[in-house]
């Protein structure tokens, strides 16, 4: 029976030494390439340079937790399936685990989401589709190039691996209409608070679902921002600071009722509905820890869909099918996809949504504009009908 015993990925905290030995860069104590043949790591294990990869290697904060994730999977394969170490493997075994990926065993499966500490845990939902097997493959040869940088192995078998082949979409097609925002904004407004604890969970998943539908920020971008980073510079303009990809900093509009959100969350807290930009408070917070706690991408992420499930469940039973089956779908970064797809077919230009949206290519954001797209369809359909007959 496959054992799925936990395996601590996170990251330790350098001590003072190892952090001055890192210099201004910030990396910790271990360097990204070799010379000749000397190993420069002082990892033993599998697990001991997985934990390095992931504190050392070049990954952004918001991958770290994912990597964490698909490093588990995968070096639970080698274990159980593979019964191999990271040395063992070749390129049948790594081309065997990608398949391994659409199609898991069952005992690897699980609908529930338990947490990996818990003896129900599975790895796995279901399959994975091309874009996550792709990204979970990614991971691994990530890992393994690491690996070998360091001395850890002495080939990387996974240099010799296609990455998984995705179909490359001409145009956005994973958002919310307005109305299916709405629905949901009104569900968790409405949701029933009984506790204190409760009350600040409704507030802060609030205030999270208000966020993500204005700002279009990626999911990390908001849960590591600090309360600070709203702020306003005179005017009657509203900024919310982010850090995005490539450590890249980009400000973004916060409306008005985005404003008003975020002071009935702080209230619901116990805080002042005002703040400063000195302010170093996690931006997203824990409802269940007494202390102040940053919720984890994670946590906001199942919180976005709670809400979306609620939603789901009442789009359902006023008979909008079509809603509520998008809605069960639908994730945190949808809120992102919406934003930028409900802005682009109001009109606003590709340039401002470039800039705001944090893209290096303006293509990628012209896959956001549907208007032409609806236009094209209601001509074919007038004229199919006759009513654009004069």
């Amino acid at each position: 029976m496959t054992k799925f015993a936990p395996i601590d990925l996170g990251p330790s905290r350098p001590d003072t030494e190892v952090l001055a030995a890192a210099g201004p860069s910030g990396r910790l104590g271990v360097k990204m390439f070799r010379v000749a043949d000397d190993p420069i790591t002082e990892a033993q294990t599998d697990i001991e340079i997985a934990r390095e990869f992931i504190a050392n290697g070049e990954l952004t904060p918001a991958s770290i937790a994912n990597s964490q994730k698909e490093l588990f999977r995968f070096l639970t394969w080698c274990r159980e399936e593979a019964k191999k170490t990271l040395s063992q493997l070749n390129v049948a075994d790594l081309n065997a685990y990608k398949d391994f990926l659409r199609n898991p065993p069952p005992d690897w499966i699980s609908t529930t989401k338990w947490p990996r500490s818990d003896p129900r845990y599975r790895p796995f939902s279901g399959p994975l589709s091309d874009p996550s097997r792709r990204q979970a493959m990614i991971a691994v040869k990530g890992l393994l190039a690491f690996a070998e940088q360091t001395g850890y192995l002495r080939r990387n078998p996974g240099a010799l691996v296609r990455n998984v082949r995705t179909p490359i979409a001409s145009r956005i097609t994973r958002y919310l209409t307005p109305g299916a925002i709405a629905l949901a904004l009104d569900t968790v407004t409405n949701r029933l608070a009984d506790s204190p604890a409760a009350e600040r969970r409704r507030e802060r998943d609030r205030f999270l679902l208000i966020a993500f539908a204005h700002t279009g920020a990626r999911l990390n971008e908001i849960v590591s921002a600090n309360m600070g980073a709203i702020y306003t510079e005179g005017g009657g303009r509203w900024w919310i600071d982010v850090l995005g990809k490539g450590n890249k900093p980009r400000r973004l509009p916060v409306p008005d009722d985005m404003l008003a959100a975020f002071r009935r969350y702080r209230e619901a807290y116990g805080l002042p509905p005002q703040t400063a930009r000195v302010d170093r408070t996690p931006l997203v917070l824990s409802s269940r820890s007494r202390e102040v706690t940053r919720l984890s991408d994670e946590a906001a992420s199942e919180a976005l869909k709670g809400i979306f499930t609620e939603a789901a469940a009442r789009a359902a039973r006023d008979g909008d099918s079509d809603t509520a089956a998008t809605l069960r779908h639908a994730s945190a970064h949808w809120l992102r996809h919406s934003m930028l797809t409900n802005h682009a077919n109001n009109g606003v230009q590709l340039k401002t949504l470039q800039d705001t949206a944090g893209h290096a290519n303006i293509a990628t954001t012209a896959a956001y504009l549907h208007k032409t797209d609806n236009e094209r369809h209601d001509e074919i359909i007038a004229s199919v009908t006759g009513s654009a007959r004069g």
